[in-house]
């Protein structure tokens, strides 16, 4: 089973007539499209139970949700911590998404850790750690830095998360020095796979000093050969796990949905057309 989304639901202007839907009716439009969306504002803060809740009763029961990690869990936070400590942090989480998780609605809770978080002995303790913290929870695995996935280390990372139960999250995205990694085409659980789809913006994936690098790092919108690549990608690896999630994360320039129903068609899918481009000034 290959199910296709987003991340988030909020942004994608292609999915909502413009001044048609209130923003709190979003995920009900969002879920007419697509039968999995990304909930990334859970990496910004720890939300709230009922809004988790709310988020369950407005979309069908075959609707699913993978959660990201709240930043402070994944070693992305800078600044005072609003836990006192890592217990607390950690039961607040999961107390926040229990509504999605008895709903029966939850994929994985999506631990993406930064670039700087290298293969070495204490980042593989961490990983320990976290997955016995989450030790009832589905969690899937995404790193940022190549060292994971060198020729020495590759076999070892993909033994190590397998043993521990760990689902792959896939990456494709611009190889752009050590804070990049390549698509490792290899599920660790039977049972599901993730695929993140983040564009190959290779001049924008690193900071460099620029101020508004967040705003334009996934800024690229797949061609129909790279999305028929991945049309065979997907294929391949949906005879090696049961359910096959794929996220399309490129939307600095609006072009998630577009190409996520692209990927939808060349996979033989009926996607639900997307409203009316509106055209900006001088378009």
């Amino acid at each position: 089973m290959i199910c296709i989304g987003l991340a988030g639901w909020g942004d994608h202007d292609g999915l909502y007539e413009k001044g048609a839907v209130k923003p709190e009716d979003k995920l009900k439009v969002y879920s007419r499209h697509f039968s999995v969306v990304e909930v990334d504002s859970s990496f910004y803060a720890v939300l709230q139970e009922k809004t988790f809740s709310r988020w369950v009763n407005e979309t069908a029961q075959d609707f699913s949700f993978i959660v990201k990690a709240y930043q402070g869990m994944t070693g992305h936070l800078r600044g005072k911590n609003p836990f006192t400590d890592d217990d607390s942090m950690y039961k607040a989480f999961c107390e926040s998404i229990r509504p999605v998780k008895e709903s029966g609605k939850l994929k994985a809770v999506l631990f993406q850790y930064p670039p700087w978080f290298d293969c070495s002995r204490s980042n593989v303790d961490i990983l320990r750690g976290v997955r016995e913290r989450m030790k009832n929870y589905p969690v899937a695995l995404e790193f940022r830095n190549q060292s994971w996935f060198t020729e020495e280390t590759r076999e070892k990372t993909l033994a190590f998360m397998h043993r521990e139960q760990w689902v792959h999250s896939i990456c494709d995205e611009p190889q752009a020095g050590i804070g990049s990694v390549p698509a490792v085409l290899v599920p660790t659980s039977p049972r599901q796979t993730i695929v993140r789809m983040h564009g190959r913006n290779a001049s924008g994936w690193n900071q460099n000093g620029n101020p508004n690098w967040r705003a334009t790092r996934y800024l690229y919108r797949y061609n129909e050969q790279e999305l028929t690549e991945w049309r065979d990608n997907l294929l391949r690896l949906s005879e090696q796990t049961e359910e096959l999630y794929v996220i399309f994360n490129n939307n600095s320039g609006g072009d998630a949905a577009e190409n996520a129903k692209e990927l939808m068609k060349l996979l033989g899918m009926n996607p639900e057309g997307l409203a009316p481009r509106q055209l900006e000034l001088f378009e």
